[in-house]
């Protein structure tokens, strides 16, 4: 077998997450234990809300991407059985009933060997077979297996794609309803608060710039109220076609996210080594590197000579009563050696090629492994990070409330102007609002991060022919 024996190229690893030092407890994720099971298949279960596991279970059966990438996949196996044809001969017949006659003018030579025509009655089989003496056809096989293989972790990266998007998608309307509610709430409030500035106003306590400051807000909060539900319209259509349905035909029910929260689990988080085998998008790049290697052997063995044997036996007869006689059996057998002694540079420029191919893919195969690591580094900050940054947000939150009722009752007492009122409602609400936004945040940091580390999945679970 001519050309290169496949070797798994190096990919670049450290001994460990730098996220790793700075972890604590209850940032969402935890050091993996090497006797401890990995995320399962259905990792949304995780976050114990029935309305989502609803959701996940549905993309496998209906996403029509997901669809795709299964064809792709089913394409890629059938291409195995297609080049694992070549290891058997091929075997084929073609029988014919034919009646020549010849033109009296033939210029025969002799003109004695001249006849009126002639019947022909032909069952031949015939068969070939390429013997496969510098591995051409064993490196078409498994190359073709290989990439069967990465077509199998196509499938799973887009998978663990399309699960991720839905739990994504999911908190975003959460997220969306809960600013709904909260703006909701201070719409109420605020008209409270414009109604008692008309009452002083009417009273003669406060300036009518008080009663625009109290509409302007009013206004505003409606403003904002309104514009979150683009937002939300959004994120339920997409979530309808991630399930394969029409958003017209699809609805969520109003689920605040911050009157319901769902809970954070702790994502188990292994070693990069192990990392390298428990992503389907680092095992598909590897896998096509394989497959790429393959393909210089193939390259390298149009270099040598090509040995076929053939043979063809059948019966000829004249007509149908001696077709089927012992006499009119014929067969021919014997090997073929073909060699190409010029072709003006072809197969150097194809070997070229096929390790220029092999270069980019294992170039391909180091990046996707970079990128894998970033991708878990980053969203063990995020979570990190965001465990801090909510502490420091509730703390703020519950300050600029306190602060706002003060200024309330200061404002009611004739103390200060409602210039201050305003001041604290806006401050209030801002960081009301950024409550939400970080636990939006945490939640897809979570689900990034899951599908950083896979989802569960593992090399085990690659396709075999």
């Amino acid at each position: 077998m001519v050309g290169p024996k496949y070797s798994k190229p190096t990919a670049p690893l450290a001994p460990g997450f730098k996220e790793a030092t700075n972890w604590k407890q209850g940032d969402g994720w935890k050091i993996a234990q090497p006797d401890e099971p990995v995320l399962s298949g259905k990792w949304w279960q995780l976050y114990g809300d029935a309305k989502l596991n609803g959701l996940e279970e549905q993309v496998d059966s209906a996403n029509q991407t997901l669809k795709i990438a299964e064809a792709n996949f089913r394409q890629a196996r059938a291409a195995v059985r297609f080049q694992r044809a070549a290891e058997a001969p091929t075997i084929g017949t073609s029988p014919k009933i034919e009646s020549l006659r010849a033109s009296a003018n033939t210029p025969y030579f002799p003109s004695s060997q001249a006849n009126n025509g002639s019947g022909d009655f032909v069952l031949p089989v015939d068969l070939t077979y390429e013997v496969d003496l510098w591995g051409r056809v064993r490196r078409s096989v498994t190359a073709a297996k290989e990439e069967m293989q990465a077509g199998g972790a196509d499938l799973e990266t887009a998978r663990l794609s399309l699960h991720a998007e839905v739990a994504i998608d999911y908190f975003e309307v959460r997220s969306a309803d809960a600013q709904e509610k909260l703006l909701n709430d201070t719409v109420a409030a605020y008209n409270k608060a414009l109604e008692l500035t008309r009452n002083r106003y009417q009273g003669g306590a406060a300036p009518r710039s008080d009663v625009a400051q109290a509409q302007t807000q009013l206004d505003t909060a409606r403003v904002l109220a309104t514009d979150v539900m683009v937002q939300r319209a959004q994120y339920e259509h997409a979530l309808a076609i991630l399930i394969g349905k029409l958003p017209a035909s699809f609805s969520l029910p109003s689920i605040p996210l911050n009157v319901q929260a769902p809970q954070l689990p702790r994502v188990p988080v292994t070693l990069p080594a192990q990392l390298l085998e428990r992503r389907p998008d680092i095992a598909g790049a590897e896998r096509r590197m394989a497959a790429a290697n393959e393909q210089i052997g193939i390259a390298e063995a149009a270099y040598y000579p090509t040995l076929n044997l053939a043979a063809t036996a059948g019966l000829e007869g004249s007509s149908l009563f001696n077709w089927f006689n012992w006499p009119s059996r014929f067969w021919a057998v014997g090997p073929a050696l073909s060699e190409t002694l010029f072709d003006a540079g072809r197969r150097r420029a194809t070997t070229e090629s096929a390790r220029a191919n092999y270069d980019a893919t294992v170039a391909n195969y180091r990046q996707t492994v970079l990128t894998s690591f970033q991708q878990v580094e980053d969203n063990l900050a995020v979570l990190r990070i965001l465990c801090r940054e909510l502490s420091e947000q509730h703390e703020a939150t519950a300050s600029a409330e306190d602060s706002l009722r003060l200024f309330q009752n200061r404002y009611a007492g004739g103390v200060d102007t409602y210039l201050q009122v305003v001041t604290a409602q806006a401050t209030a609400l801002a960081n009301e609002r950024n409550d939400i936004e970080l636990m939006r945040r945490q939640l897809e940091a979570n689900v990034l991060l899951i599908k950083a580390v896979g989802g569960g999945w593992n090399t085990s679970n690659l396709p075999v022919s």
